[in-house]
């Protein structure tokens, strides 16, 4: 039985995004080029320039589907398994994240998934709480994982200490007004 068209078409374009968002994660924006793409998702180069225009679209398409899958898994996760999934994540991957998200300050295109990936984290954070995600205890929190998760994952912080701040920020945060 052969595929129809069109689920032979979204499992390529899948299939791009995977290996676009592990070049990404990997190796930084230098190592995102359609070639790069086409060889590591084992298709032939005229498949990344049809389902994508530009190097632009690629990035900005990978981003999403970064982005998408993360909030996914911190949706499933919640805030009290982060220290647990930050010790048990992949450096580059995470490091990855972070490089598109601080790249999104100089790219427009990016921003407003930049935005999609902060406002799902505080929404995450919020819920945590039990508190609207404007509430100014839920911004901080997210603020403070962030900041946090940002110290584990470049600057290699013992893994304790992220537990520690973490679980006091937890603890501050839920407290009653």
């Amino acid at each position: 039985m052969t595929k129809k068209p069109q689920a032979r078409a979204t499992q390529r374009r899948t299939a791009l995004l995977n290996a676009a968002v592990g070049l990404l994660t990997e190796n930084g924006f230098a190592a995102l080029t359609h070639r790069a793409v086409a060889q590591r998702a084992a298709l032939p180069l005229a498949a990344t320039t049809y389902y994508f225009a530009s190097r632009d679209d690629l990035l900005a398409e990978a981003f999403t589907h970064l982005v998408e899958r993360e909030l996914g898994h911190l949706r499933e996760h919640g805030l009290t398994g982060l220290a647990d999934d930050l010790a048990d994540a992949d450096r580059p991957h995470q490091l990855g994240l972070w490089e598109l998200y601080v790249h999104a300050g100089r790219d427009p295109a990016l921003q407003t998934i930049a935005r999609r990936w902060s406002d799902g984290c505080l929404a995450v954070t919020a819920d945590h709480l039990g508190l609207p995600p404007a509430h100014p205890r839920a911004r901080l929190l997210y603020a403070t994982v962030c900041a946090l998760w940002l110290e584990h994952v470049v600057e290699q912080r013992p893994l304790d200490d992220l537990r520690t701040l973490l679980a006091l920020a937890l603890e501050n945060a839920s407290r009653p007004e």
